[in-house]
């Protein structure tokens, strides 16, 4: 009668231990997916500017067509990327094609002072602000999931409990200048 109690006791014990595990590693899952969204809510708002601050810049540009290509181009890419890799080149692409429309710009002092532009210039700083802090974020929960995944006694029963895949970081790349924000100060 005393092993059949000490032996509930020990299942009841695990079943809470993994019901425990299961739920933290959930936990985290649907952090890093929140984490995720809000990061493609704010690279979808700055691909919604683009065509606002192409349209203001080619009033004054009109003969700068490749870079309107180019911005065209990547901002496509952007809305139909998919996972964190894919997002993190066509994020890469934009942010340099940006370089180049806001180069350009700096041709153009009429349009620098041009009430419309300088506030789609806000909007896009603002919105570059909150890309990188939600991949701060984002990265912040993929590595707390990972970590989790990995170690005792989770790493035991992550498998079985259908958590068999480290999630993706959002790297920009291994080019510091690319981890830097655009600059839109004229």
């Amino acid at each position: 009668m005393t092993l059949y109690i000490i032996i509930g006791v020990v299942i009841i014990i695990l079943i809470a231990v993994v019901a425990g595990l299961y739920n933290s590693l959930v936990k985290l899952n649907v952090k890093t997916d929140e984490a995720w969204s809000d990061i493609t809510v704010q690279l979808k708002r700055r691909a919604d500017l683009i065509p606002n601050l192409v349209s203001t810049v080619k009033g004054y540009a009109t003969h700068e067509k490749s870079v309107f290509e180019d911005v065209a181009n990547a901002r496509s890419a952007i809305m139909s990327a998919k996972g964190p890799a894919e997002t993190a080149k066509a994020d890469n692409m934009l942010t340099s094609t940006m370089k180049s429309l806001f180069a350009v710009a700096e041709n153009y002092p009429e349009l620098k002072a041009s009430d419309n532009f300088q506030q789609l210039q806000s909007q896009i700083t603002d919105t570059e602000d909150k890309i990188q802090a939600s991949r701060t974020i984002y990265n912040s929960n993929v590595k707390d999931f990972n970590s989790k995944r990995k170690v005792f006694p989770t790493n035991v029963f992550a498998g079985m409990l259908g958590f068999n895949a480290d999630r993706e970081f959002f790297d920009a790349g291994g080019d510091q200048s690319i981890n830097q924000p655009v600059q839109v100060k004229f």
